[in-house]
This record gives C-alpha cells, structure tokens and sequence, in this order.
C-alpha cells in the first residue's frame, strides 16, 4: 500500500489525504493556467480518486467550470487557496503540488504548452536565489 500524502488550504479549513502513487506532475504554460493560478505556471498532480479523502471543510470549497472551455478551478471559500478535484471526466484528481503539506513523490515531470509561456518566465530561473526576502 502506498504512503499517505496530507495536504490543506491555506487557513487549514480544507484539509485532504491522497496515496503517493503520482505517476506524473504538470507544469503547464498555457495563458489560461497562468491566468487561473497568478503564476508563471500550474504545478498540478494526478491521483486516483479512489484512495481520495476529504478529511475537513470539504463544504468549504468553491469550485469554477469555466462555461466554454475545458477547466476547472477548485479553492477555499475562506481563504482562496487552490485546492484538489475531480477533473470532468471523472477519473483523475488533480493536485495542485502546492496544496501538499507532505513532500510529493513524483514520478516524471513535464512542461507542457511551452511555446505560450510568458516571456518572462526564462528569467525566473535565472534569478537570485534568497533564503527570505533579499536585503
């Protein structure tokens, strides 16, 4: 049986656990993702909802279909933080890494929609590195 990963929103309302079998993680570039998230990126996860658990505040989350196009986003009423669903079809949860308390094992990773990053996406890892806020 695999190990456990636990994960929560921001404020702790919403609190999960989810088996650490993640085959794959997404970070995908799209304009929509960027937009969706307020980042260079969407770091997403894929779980079978089978091993799935909602261990709190599951009536806290909002969740977003956008009406004419293919996405979803799920978040706490209270906070706003973005938070594990099921994806349309049913058969997969999708995690946003950052909604885990528990370090992922992650199989492979890819980049997808690289073409429609953000121009300034290549600086990012070309920056300083800092422990805290620089001086």
């Amino acid at each position: 049986m695999p190990e456990v990963a636990k994960g929560s929103c921001l404020c702790g309302a919403v609190r999960f656990s989810v088996p650490q079998t993640f085959p794959v993680a997404y970070f995908c570039h799209c304009a929509q993702c960027r937009k969706i998230t307020g980042t260079a990126y969407a770091s997403n996860l894929f779980a079978d909802p089978a091993g799935f658990v909602w261990m709190s505040g599951e009536d806290r989350i909002q969740r977003f279909d956008h009406p004419s196009r293919g996405f979803t986003k799920a978040f706490c009423r209270d906070c706003g933080s973005g938070i594990p669903y099921l994806n349309s079809a049913g058969t997969r949860m999708v995690v946003p890494a950052g909604s885990l308390d528990t370090e992922p094992d992650i199989g492979a990773a890819d980049r997808i929609f690289w073409d429609d990053r953000a121009d300034w996406c290549d600086i990012v890892d070309l920056a300083p590195h800092h422990c805290g806020f620089p001086d």
